[in-house]
């Protein structure tokens, strides 16, 4: 039999290195919430969980104070089924069980379900990603995130990007220069990228119908939360020839069905922490061609949405876009000794079992919050 015996919730935050700015507002640094669950073994699994407070959700205390109550009620809870036949299923019944009622917040649940992932793989010797049923591990396809700005700094960011081997590229738009950052970075990269642009709902439909014509001339991928609303964004996609992609209107399978049926977007991005984890991301896979984002996750954040993309496309037909999760390099620091590498504009997922991510403890006390 094996129980949990005792957790961890650490507090910290990683700074950037330059300014993150969107249309939802600025960062210096990102809050986040390291979990640790322990068995009476001595086995460790590790999650994360991102407040998404810019986003109009719950902030840091109220998302530890979640977590610290849910995992709590872990206490003394025999996990024994998710190292046997089915641990998808054990680790979604269990996940579950601690979010009944819709009181935990998406970020909690999150971390919730990555920590218990992380500790079957570790207790089995297993990957996460073979957990999931993917044959292999591939490196994840990433795009490059660009911070809003003044054209010249966003295309020189491109172009520093461009020499780490990227071949996609997501710029930040609803700020200033919309159209000049297009035309400044598609100058930098060449006429053979992939050029996203994520607005996070800043524009009404005229405006996003009038802006995505400009930028149309410089052969745009897809056009991301163009407006806050499905009925908007619906709007949008009828009067434009760039596809459109949801993102903060879709937060669940039900919003993807909805988003289909209304002509809202062909595509959804999903972050791990905005839905509330690895099974919820795969059901709007199902709902709706899906890639991957992160919400600016730390390393543990990353490395289960690296492995859940090994899984996303087992059972349906593979978009084959870029994922959103090289957001690594956007910080100046890190609390990992082990963690995902980015080579070749591509995450490569580190060895070992679980997520296999190790935690550097000294970093982690330099950085708590």
């Amino acid at each position: 039999m094996i129980r949990i015996d005792d957790f961890e919730l650490v507090p910290f935050a990683l700074p950037f290195e330059e300014l993150y700015v969107s249309a939802r507002g600025s960062l210096e640094r990102r809050e986040l919430i390291l979990l640790r669950l322990r068995t009476e073994d001595g086995a460790t699994g590790l999650g994360e969980a991102v407040p998404l407070s810019l986003r109009g959700g719950a902030g840091l205390p109220e998302v530890l104070a979640a977590l610290d109550l849910a995992t709590g009620r872990l206490r003394g809870t025999d996990v024994t089924a998710m190292t046997e036949g089915s641990p998808v299923g054990a680790v979604a019944e269990l996940v579950v069980e601690l979010a009944a009622g819709g009181r935990l917040p998406p970020p909690a649940v999150a971390a919730l379900e990555m920590a218990l992932f992380d500790l079957a793989g570790r207790i089995t010797g297993e990957p996460v990603w073979r957990l999931l049923g993917a044959e292999r591990a591939e490196p994840v396809a990433c795009n490059a995130t660009l911070a809003a700005g003044a054209p010249d700094a966003v295309a020189g960011s491109a172009s520093r990007w461009l020499s780490l081997g990227f071949s996609s590229f997501k710029l930040k738009l609803g700020t200033e220069y919309d159209v000049e950052q297009v035309a400044a970075v598609r100058q930098a990269v060449g006429p053979e990228a992939n050029i996203r642009v994520d607005v996070n709902g800043a524009w009404s439909a005229d405006p996003a119908i009038e802006t995505i014509g400009q930028i149309s001339a410089f052969d745009i991928e897809l056009v991301e939360q163009p407006c806050a609303t499905l009925d908007e964004m619906a709007e949008v996609a009828r009067s434009v020839e760039v596809s459109i992609a949801g993102d903060e209107s879709i937060a669940s399978e039900a919003d993807a069905a909805a988003a289909r049926r209304k002509g809202a977007c062909e595509l959804a991005t999903a972050k791990l922490a905005k839905v509330g984890g690895i099974g919820r991301a795969h059901g709007i896979a199902e709902a709706i061609p899906t890639y991957l984002s992160s919400a600016l996750d730390g390393p543990v954040g990353i490395a289960a949405a690296a492995h859940a993309a090994q899984a996303l496309y087992r059972d349906r037909p593979d978009p084959e876009l870029a994922h959103g999760l090289a957001t690594q390099l956007l910080f100046a620091d890190t609390i990992a000794t082990r963690q995902c590498e980015t080579r070749d504009g591509a995450l490569h997922l580190p060895e070992g079992p679980g997520l296999g991510v190790e935690i550097d403890d000294s970093a982690l006390a330099r950085l708590r919050i």
